[in-house]
């Protein structure tokens, strides 16, 4: 048996949906790769990289509140995310997306 991602705290629907695109379907399966694997294959999933993203995922396994994180443990985990990110993004992607969306072609969001 398996177990929501969204009973995780801090895990609503919309993460929930995110994982699920990227083979991440169980709250189990997410503990078991971690906030930095799990985000990994978010990244190489297509998701833009946001900070807040990360630290709801590392906060929610350890069932903390998600703005829970503060100071030095905040700012170490800015640097394993910076790390991922540079790892893990597409930023020749991000360039053409970042041009189509200047000229009009790319819907906002």
């Amino acid at each position: 048996m398996t177990t929501p991602v969204t009973t995780i705290r801090n895990l609503g629907p919309a993460m929930a949906q995110a994982l699920a695109k990227v083979g991440i379907d169980s709250a189990e399966q997410l503990r078991d790769l971690g906030t930095d694997a799990a985000y990994a294959r978010l990244l190489q999933g297509g998701m833009r990289a946001h900070f807040i993203s990360y630290y709801v995922i590392e906060m929610g396994l350890q069932g903390r509140p998600w703005n829970d994180c503060k100071g030095a443990e905040k700012d170490a985990l800015r640097a394993r995310f910076d790390a991922l990110k540079a790892e893990h993004s597409d930023t020749d992607r991000a360039a053409l997306e970042a041009m189509l969306d200047r000229i009009g072609v790319v819907a906002r969001k």
